[in-house]
Protein backbone atom coordinates (compact mmCIF):
# COMPACT_ATOMS: atom_id res chain seq x y z
CA UNK A 1 0.00 0.00 0.00
CA UNK A 2 1.16 3.09 -0.84
CA UNK A 3 1.99 5.88 2.57
CA UNK A 4 0.76 9.86 1.57
CA UNK A 5 4.05 11.86 1.27
CA UNK A 6 4.62 14.05 4.00
CA UNK A 7 5.58 18.01 3.29
CA UNK A 8 8.60 17.60 4.32
CA UNK A 9 9.47 14.58 2.48
CA UNK A 10 10.63 14.14 -0.83
CA UNK A 11 9.00 11.98 -2.63
CA UNK A 12 12.67 10.71 -4.87
CA UNK A 13 14.71 8.46 -2.91
CA UNK A 14 17.62 10.17 -1.17
CA UNK A 15 21.39 9.24 -1.78
CA UNK A 16 23.08 6.76 0.03
CA UNK A 17 25.47 8.03 2.60
CA UNK A 18 25.57 11.46 3.47
CA UNK A 19 25.32 12.98 0.06
CA UNK A 20 23.03 16.01 -0.79
CA UNK A 21 23.23 15.06 -4.40
CA UNK A 22 24.13 12.44 -7.01
CA UNK A 23 27.51 11.68 -7.95
CA UNK A 24 28.81 11.42 -11.39
CA UNK A 25 31.77 9.22 -11.57
CA UNK A 26 34.90 10.36 -13.55
CA UNK A 27 38.65 10.03 -14.04
CA UNK A 28 39.60 13.23 -16.12
CA UNK A 29 42.42 16.03 -15.88
CA UNK A 30 41.05 19.36 -14.87
CA UNK A 31 42.64 22.58 -13.48
CA UNK A 32 42.82 23.51 -10.16
CA UNK A 33 43.49 27.69 -9.16
CA UNK A 34 44.20 27.47 -5.47
CA UNK A 35 45.91 29.87 -3.09
CA UNK A 36 49.69 29.34 -3.75
CA UNK A 37 49.53 27.51 -7.25
CA UNK A 38 47.79 26.02 -10.30
CA UNK A 39 47.83 22.59 -10.91
CA UNK A 40 46.26 19.78 -12.87
CA UNK A 41 44.56 16.98 -10.74
CA UNK A 42 42.24 14.11 -11.43
CA UNK A 43 38.28 14.85 -11.35
CA UNK A 44 37.07 11.49 -9.67
CA UNK A 45 33.87 13.07 -9.02
CA UNK A 46 31.01 15.31 -9.29
CA UNK A 47 27.63 16.65 -8.08
CA UNK A 48 25.50 19.78 -8.11
CA UNK A 49 27.49 20.40 -4.53
CA UNK A 50 30.40 19.50 -4.58
CA UNK A 51 33.76 17.00 -6.13
CA UNK A 52 36.57 14.82 -5.35
CA UNK A 53 39.98 15.23 -6.44
CA UNK A 54 43.20 13.68 -6.47
CA UNK A 55 46.41 15.64 -6.10
CA UNK A 56 49.71 14.97 -5.89
CA UNK A 57 49.87 16.79 -2.75
CA UNK A 58 46.51 16.92 -1.27
CA UNK A 59 45.05 20.81 -0.11
CA UNK A 60 44.95 21.43 3.59
CA UNK A 61 41.02 21.68 4.86
CA UNK A 62 39.57 24.93 4.91
CA UNK A 63 41.64 26.07 1.22
CA UNK A 64 39.79 27.41 -0.95
CA UNK A 65 40.29 26.72 -4.78
CA UNK A 66 38.91 27.27 -7.81
CA UNK A 67 37.96 23.95 -10.32
CA UNK A 68 37.80 24.97 -13.82
CA UNK A 69 36.58 21.80 -16.58
CA UNK A 70 34.74 22.00 -19.94
CA UNK A 71 34.14 25.77 -19.51
CA UNK A 72 32.94 25.57 -16.23
CA UNK A 73 34.27 26.94 -13.18
CA UNK A 74 33.17 26.70 -9.55
CA UNK A 75 34.65 28.24 -5.79
CA UNK A 76 35.06 25.30 -3.47
CA UNK A 77 36.47 25.08 -0.22
CA UNK A 78 38.08 21.69 1.09
CA UNK A 79 36.06 19.93 3.32
CA UNK A 80 38.09 16.22 3.22
CA UNK A 81 41.55 15.22 2.94
CA UNK A 82 41.89 11.68 2.59
CA UNK A 83 45.79 11.21 2.02
CA UNK A 84 46.81 8.33 -0.15
CA UNK A 85 49.83 6.18 -1.40
CA UNK A 86 50.21 8.29 -4.13
CA UNK A 87 49.57 11.88 -3.77
CA UNK A 88 46.29 12.35 -1.78
CA UNK A 89 42.41 12.92 -2.22
CA UNK A 90 40.39 15.92 -1.51
CA UNK A 91 37.24 16.29 -1.00
CA UNK A 92 35.75 19.45 -2.10
CA UNK A 93 32.39 21.69 -1.31
CA UNK A 94 30.97 24.29 -4.16
CA UNK A 95 30.24 27.88 -2.93
CA UNK A 96 26.87 27.72 -5.05
CA UNK A 97 25.40 24.85 -6.63
CA UNK A 98 26.07 23.69 -9.90
CA UNK A 99 23.40 23.56 -12.22
CA UNK A 100 22.11 20.04 -13.74
CA UNK A 101 23.49 21.62 -17.41
CA UNK A 102 26.98 22.20 -15.82
CA UNK A 103 27.22 18.82 -14.77
CA UNK A 104 25.81 17.36 -17.89
CA UNK A 105 28.27 19.19 -19.68
CA UNK A 106 31.07 17.80 -17.74
CA UNK A 107 29.59 14.28 -18.67
CA UNK A 108 30.05 14.97 -22.32
CA UNK A 109 33.66 16.23 -22.00
CA UNK A 110 34.17 13.02 -19.92
CA UNK A 111 32.42 10.59 -22.45
CA UNK A 112 34.48 12.46 -25.30
CA UNK A 113 37.69 12.86 -23.52
CA UNK A 114 39.73 9.83 -24.85
CA UNK A 115 38.67 10.38 -28.55
CA UNK A 116 40.26 13.76 -28.26
CA UNK A 117 43.61 12.63 -26.68
CA UNK A 118 44.07 10.18 -29.24
CA UNK A 119 43.58 12.58 -32.05
CA UNK A 120 45.79 15.31 -30.65
CA UNK A 121 48.24 12.33 -29.93
CA UNK A 122 48.49 11.42 -33.47
CA UNK A 123 48.41 14.52 -34.97
CA UNK A 124 51.73 15.41 -32.91
CA UNK A 125 53.17 12.21 -34.30
CA UNK A 126 52.43 13.30 -38.08
CA UNK A 127 54.05 16.81 -37.47
CA UNK A 128 56.99 14.86 -35.71
CA UNK A 129 57.06 12.38 -38.92
CA UNK A 130 56.85 15.54 -41.48
CA UNK A 131 59.56 17.27 -39.27
CA UNK A 132 57.18 20.02 -38.38
CA UNK A 133 57.56 22.18 -35.30
CA UNK A 134 54.90 20.81 -32.05
CA UNK A 135 51.77 22.78 -31.86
Amino acid sequence: MLQPVRPHESPFPRPAGRRSAPRLRLAIPVRLVATYATETCVLLDLSRSGARIGLARPLPCGDCAYLQIAGIEAFAEVVRRDPGVAGGVNGLVFDQSLPDAAVLAVRRHAETFEQREREAFRDQVRRWVKGESPA
